[in-house]
């Protein structure tokens, strides 16, 4: 049942505005910046959020120093590090949003270039890098007394090097990591045999020299089956059966997204309250196939500025082509809470890799997919005074914050006589939704259930709300956390639940019933951000576990 409030009438005025505004591209503004610390050490190549606030960031190790030591005289020995085998800085931080506090962590062996993904416990687990650590599995637990834990590693417990691969949680709680630099194949955490599968699609998408298939873009489908794009291209994968279910076109242009041309790409929310539920693949931005030799040259190439998304079951599927306004390569795409895409970081021209980028993209940019196609769907925002080229990332905060951090693109940490030196800084982007003209419309969570179950189990979430305009204005949406790194958000993931019914309990205070997701497929087993969004402004986000 939904039950409709009646509003006084001092309120219509103010419900006229809101809507207005609802309707229109984007209010409030065109987001804040705001910096967090202007050195922690080290340059964010990789960041994690955990169920816990705490934020997992780590770069790689075999470059010398950082600008952060370990604490009580701790040191790194490793006799296979090609530039400081005894190392007293770290490389690796755990940052703490609610008291923006940050501490040392120690990693034994290289990170460079890795992949990641968390297991429905809680637990990060990281895979790969480069040198000795390429074949490394090192795992995370957040734990009640911060102090102590830290990162333990599992040497040689990869069947194959991943330098470069992807990773992604499936419905039965195990990871499937995909590819790698000269790794035409996959396998899984945890080992379900001793031997990799053969994926001849990742030898196909090679280009010789230049790969441009490195990072692949992988997304879960509520089919339970892969979509993996890779270049320009991307087939449907049953990786139970090592079968190729479909072929997907070729992306329009022909110019490579994967690394290093450096693309980025989101599985757009998926809605429950939708039957016949439509699954679709973004891509956006990249870098034209001769973008990598010719940067070698010192020509640098204007990034492509183009997205394309594409409708995965239709039965003949084709890519819609749209147009940024700002041409970007190695940009972050983050799905935001209330289900637009926030497009952040990267540059004008040039390609990924050392010293490859030029003219920083500042200014992030939000879409809206659900506005109409003949509408105008992306909006500027207000831009960063820090350029954020390559081996910088982004991830969503539990307060729908983005913290942003990193950007190296030398082979070192070089601060001086370059033109992007090494930026240890971090940052967060509030967007246009959390400003303050939005506060009597923004729902604040009272109470919600800790696990999620699920084939719809319905749950009970309450909300307060100062104005609360009607129930059509009303969704509950959970987000997987992502690993990010190299432009691409591994796991993320946003489902819209189906609400059943509305009720209120007391001035300004509601209650939901909410039917959980319908599989493992829809949502894999593990930690959520659930938000209640109320005319396109979210709440604070409340950890939930499903199972």
């Amino acid at each position: 049942m939904i039950n409709f409030l009646i509003f006084p009438l001092s309120f219509l005025h103010f419900f006229s505005v809101v809507t207005s505004q609802i309707r229109s591209s984007y209010s409030g503004g065109s987001g804040e910046w705001q910096l967090l610390h202007e050195n922690v050490g080290i340059s964010a190549m990789h960041m994690q959020l955990l169920r816990n606030n705490k934020v997992i960031i780590f770069d790689r190790t075999d470059f010398g120093p950082s600008n952060l030591s370990l604490p009580d005289g701790i040191c790194r020995v490793d006799k296979s590090d090609t530039v400081l085998q005894t190392d007293c800085t770290a490389h690796s931080i755990l940052y703490d949003i609610d008291t923006n506090a940050f501490r040392p962590l120690m990693i034994q062996t290289d990170t460079w270039c890795s992949s990641g993904a968390v297991l429905p416990n809680g637990t990060l687990i990281q895979t790969g890098g480069f040198n000795d650590g390429d074949r490394n599995i090192r795992s995370f637990t957040p734990c009640s007394d911060d102090e102590y834990c830290d990162w333990i590693e599992y040497p040689r417990s990869l069947i194959q090097r991943r330098w470069y691969a992807t990773n992604q949680v499936l419905p039965d709680g195990r990871i499937i990591i995909v590819g790698g630099r000269r790794q035409f194949n996959y396998e899984f955490y945890p080992l379900s045999s001793s031997e990799v599968i053969w994926l001849n699609f990742l030898a196909e998408t090679n280009d010789q020299g230049m790969e441009n298939n490195l990072y692949p873009f992988l997304h879960l489908l509520p089919d339970g089956n892969l979509f993996i794009f890779a270049n320009t291209r991307s087939i449907l994968l049953d990786y139970n059966q090592n079968k190729v279910l479909k072929v997907f076109p070729r992306i329009p242009g022909d110019d490579p997204r994967n690394y290093p041309s450096a693309g980025s790409s989101v599985l757009l929310p998926l809605d429950e309250s939708n039957s016949d539920m439509e699954p679709e693949i973004m891509v956006c931005g990249g870098a034209p196939r001769a973008s990598f030799t010719q940067a070698m040259q010192g020509n640098f190439i204007r990034a492509i500025s183009t997205c394309g998304r594409l409708k995965v079951l239709d039965p003949n599927p084709s890519w819609t082509m749209e147009d940024m306004p700002l041409a970007r390569v190695m940009g972050d795409m983050i799905l935001l809470p209330n289900g637009d895409v926030l497009i952040i970081n990267g540059a004008e021209f040039g390609t990924a890799g050392w010293e490859l980028g030029r003219g920083p993209v500042t200014q992030p940019i939000i879409y809206r997919p659900s506005t109409d196609v003949s509408d105008w769907r992306f909006a500027i925002m207000s831009p960063s005074t820090r350029p954020r080229m390559y081996h910088s990332s982004a991830i969503l905060l539990t307060d729908g914050r983005i913290l942003v951090s990193g950007s190296n693109p030398h082979v070192n940490y070089i601060f001086t006589n370059v033109e992007y030196p090494t930026d240890l800084s971090m940052e967060s982007f509030s967007p246009p939704y959390l400003a303050p003209e939005y506060d009597r419309i923004r729902p604040r969570i009272l109470s919600v259930d800790e696990k999620i179950g699920y084939g719809g189990k319905l749950f009970s979430p309450t909300f307060r709300v100062q104005v609360y305009l009607t129930a059509n204005a009303l969704s509950v949406r959970i987000v997987a956390p992502s690993f990010a790194t190299h432009s691409f958000s591994m796991n993320q993931r946003m489902v819209s639940l189906k609400i059943i019914g509305v009720t209120g309990l007391s001035p300004f205070m509601y209650g939901l019933t909410v039917a959980g997701p319908s599989t493992a497929a829809i949502a894999p087993p593990g930690y959520y951000l659930l938000f209640v969004v109320h005319a396109h402004v979210p709440s604070q986000g409340m950890w939930v576990k499903i199972e």
